[in-house]
């Protein structure tokens, strides 16, 4: 009878548990969105149709920043920073490097990610994923700038399961990333600050090595040794060497670099060794790719290239994932950094990008035997793809995101749609919102989604938010004052808000809302048959959303939003 009643406890238990974390469904007075529809437009995709044996690049869309890339097999996984975003580092598999699907997220939970209070910037900063072919195991390693966790390191041994918790590490600085040598032994390299006193100027930054415990997780105290001082050339002050990796080829160890800062001076470059532990010589042919020195006004503009890691395909050849910009006709960025890949040719002592030093194109030769299948049975999308969702699915698409915190705590999926219990924080809190974002992944797109709300006060609102941080973004939705409800549209720009739009809107009807960007234009509309939309507040600017108003490092993100502490007032 004892472990009958304790058994039966647990049970209880477990399910009070369980009711505390997720939202009650379908409560009539929660908003539910459904028929989300996502559409790009951009006119570089329609004036460069593919061939049969072409395919695009960007390969990853958006903001998907700070590639690293490794194999095991005939298999690559690809992940991206994701600073304050929940679940963080998006992570990817292909069999050909063109046809990609996305596999999950390497933290997904509270106990790996702590990012509750960060500004949406901080957070996970330039993963790095290994695979270690000694113990078969993976190893993902960043630096999470929040909630006291640091540098950290966590591993499995399937990429598309649970990944470990992480294993805190004990070393300052920044970019970490791990090299495995074909002798068992394993190192760590990192940016860091130079030893006090002997900074020269600024972004003056240094590459520091360390030997790594591979049964401790941990760097070896005291192993540390600078192997890289401010860059290239240090009499020429260059700045903010960073992203470093360890690549090993015809017994050289070879070190390879961001260097120029994440803007218009960014570039790739590479140093050569003898030993994993230097001394390393820079190339003289560097940098080995950027595109800092073309005409500013240039079409199809790609710009900020670098941050770069290297793969070697089961054949012998070798391809490079970077981040680089498509900055709008306006010269801001709104789409944030994304992933680009190119082949690299390292038939010479160095590698060097194929056409990384001329001005990039969006069309790449597929390898040899690969088929381009971008699109088609569940490979990630690219071009001017179109992106729908009902939300009736029990899985979200990994795609959705949250901000500071789990989905799982604001959201439902079912039969009618999705449903979103609102936070008493609105879209201006740096704290998790009860916002489910998707990435702008085009300079010109439409998103619409189908709403089925009544506010029951002032403090209710839900709408779409355009969103590049707590300090800059758009709001459109629908709120009450008295017994009347409200359409409004709200510019946010650097804390100061402003009312732009208000009408009144009878939502006995069903309610349709839609942004639309042509470039820097956004235009917010409004429908109550899903045909016929109205404008609602003219064309509004895109400067907010772009990272050279807003700062930062991410891209602006498309959210359905529900709050019950709104503060816009019709």
């Amino acid at each position: 009878m004892k472990k009958i009643a304790i058994t039966t406890l647990l049970i209880i238990l477990s399910i009070n548990q369980s009711s505390a974390q997720k939202p009650k469904a379908n409560n009539k007075e929660e908003p539910v969105f459904s028929e989300f529809t996502y559409q790009g437009k951009d006119d570089i995709y329609d004036k460069n149709p593919l061939k049969s044996d072409e395919f695009y690049t960007p390969i990853l869309q958006g903001c998907y920043p700070d590639p690293s890339i490794t194999r095991k097999g005939n298999d690559y996984y690809l992940v991206n920073s994701s600073f304050a975003m929940f679940p963080g580092v998006p992570i990817f598999h292909s069999t050909d490097l063109v046809n990609w699907k996305q596999i999950g997220h390497v933290l997904d939970r509270e106990s790996q990610l702590k990012v509750e209070d960060s500004r949406i910037s901080g957070g996970v900063y330039a993963p790095d994923i290994k695979y270690n072919p000694y113990n078969d195991t993976f190893y993902m390693i960043t630096t999470e700038i929040a909630g006291g966790m640091g540098n950290i390191v966590v591993k499995t041994n399937d990429p598309s399961k649970s990944w470990s918790d992480p294993f805190k590490l004990n070393f300052e600085g920044i970019d970490p990333s791990l090299f495995f040598d074909d002798n068992g032994k394993a190192y760590l390299v990192h940016n860091d600050a130079p030893d006090k006193g002997t900074e020269l100027y600024q972004g003056h930054r240094v590459i520091k090595i360390w030997e790594y415990d591979l049964q401790k997780d941990q760097v070896v105290p005291n192993s540390d040794k600078i192997i890289v001082n401010g860059g290239t050339d240090i009499t020429q002050k260059p700045i903010w060497i960073e992203g470093p990796h360890i690549y090993k080829k015809n017994n050289k160890y070879y070190l390879m670099c961001a260097e120029g800062g994440t803007g218009d001076w960014h570039s790739e470059v590479i140093f050569v060794s003898d030993n994993p532990i230097g001394p390393y010589i820079p190339a003289k042919n560097n940098p080995i790719l950027t595109q800092r020195y073309f005409a500013k006004g240039r079409t199809n503009k790609v710009d900020w290239a670098g941050h770069a890691d290297l793969v070697e395909t089961v054949d012998g050849n070798y391809y490079g994932v970077f981040l680089a910009v498509r900055p709008n006709e306006k010269q801001r960025v709104n789409t944030g950094r994304e992933t680009f890949i190119l082949p690299v040719d390292w038939s010479g002592e160095f590698p060097v990008f194929e056409n990384g030093l001329v001005p990039l194109k969006p069309l790449l030769k597929l390898p040899n035997g690969v088929e381009n299948k971008t699109g088609k049975a569940g490979y990630l999308p690219n071009g001017n793809f179109n992106f729908t969702d009902n939300f009736t699915s029990n899985k979200l698409d990994y795609r959705w995101i949250g901000i500071r915190g789990p989905r799982e705590k604001f959201i439902i999926t079912g039969k009618n749609g999705l449903t979103i219990t609102p936070f008493k924080t609105n879209i201006k809190a740096n704290a998790p919102t009860s916002t489910l974002f998707y990435r702008q992944q085009h300079a010109s797109f439409e998103a619409t989604v189908k709403l089925s709300y009544k506010p029951k006060s002032e403090k209710d609102l839900a709408g779409i938010t355009c969103f590049q941080n707590e300090k800059f973004n758009y709001v459109f939705g629908v709120t009450k004052k008295g017994q009347d409800y409200y359409l409004v549209l709200e510019r946010t720009e650097n804390g100061k808000s402003t009312v732009i739009a208000s009408q009144k809107t009878d939502i006995n009807n069903q309610l349709y809302l839609k942004v639309t960007a042509k470039g820097d234009d956004y235009s917010f509309y409004y429908s109550f048959d899903g045909n016929t939309f109205n404008n609602f507040g003219g064309v509004m600017s895109g400067d907010i959303l772009s990272t050279d108003i807003a700062g930062g490092f991410t891209g602006n993100l498309i959210g359905l939003y529900a709050t019950s502490s709104n503060d816009i007032l019709p």
